[in-house]
């Protein structure tokens, strides 16, 4: 016969890891999705992550949740395109290629100016890119980014003023070169 304590235990465990679930997992799939671009594999990173989590028990001395989470969501998301770049593909990635259409967000991605700043983010060096889509899509702190992405808070808000500069520079560029160029069409 087991002594009651072993049971409590495992029922306190399974609970605070449902409470984590339950209060970041909107959040953690916004952080996969920002490097994925995908709602399945975003939730196939979730679900990966957490499953990983909850046979181990890392996840019992986190000093700060929401920037543990992200990073092994970062990590397991990360994971995944290194997969899709050596040709490993999902099971579920021929039933993707079935639906052609584009979606209402990739619709609406396709103004001028928005579709302009995404393929510049998309342009940046991942060094640069990844704290700026960590700050500015899921609204992490320099400091959730640092311990996120392993790099000092300092490293991160430098990294960040040179993707913001970047950015600008490019963007005031781009927009002086379309400017032309219709002005250019209008005098024909």
């Amino acid at each position: 016969m087991q002594p009651k304590t072993m049971t409590v235990p495992q029922e306190s465990r399974e609970a605070a890891f449902a409470r984590i679930v339950a209060e970041h997992a909107r959040f953690l799939y916004r952080v996969a999705y920002s490097l994925l671009r995908h709602p399945q594999d975003a939730e196939d990173a979730v679900q990966d992550a957490l499953l990983k989590l909850y046979r181990g028990e890392s996840w019992r001395g986190m000093e700060d949740e929401r920037a543990f989470l992200a990073r092994v969501v970062w990590r397991s998301a990360l994971d995944r395109v290194r997969m899709r770049s050596v040709g490993v593909e999902d099971e579920d990635a021929e039933l993707r290629l079935q639906d052609v259409r584009p979606s209402p967000e990739s619709a609406a991605a396709e103004s001028d100016e928005h579709a302009l700043l995404h393929e510049l983010i998309e342009d940046l060096p991942l060094e640069l890119r990844e704290p700026l889509l960590l700050t500015a899509m899921e609204e992490l702190s320099s400091k959730e980014v640092g311990l996120m992405l392993g790099l000092p808070e300092g490293t991160v808000r430098t990294r960040l003023m040179r993707a913001r500069a970047a950015l600008r520079e490019q963007f005031r560029e781009r927009f002086e070169e379309r400017s032309q160029a219709v002005a250019g069409t209008r005098r024909r």
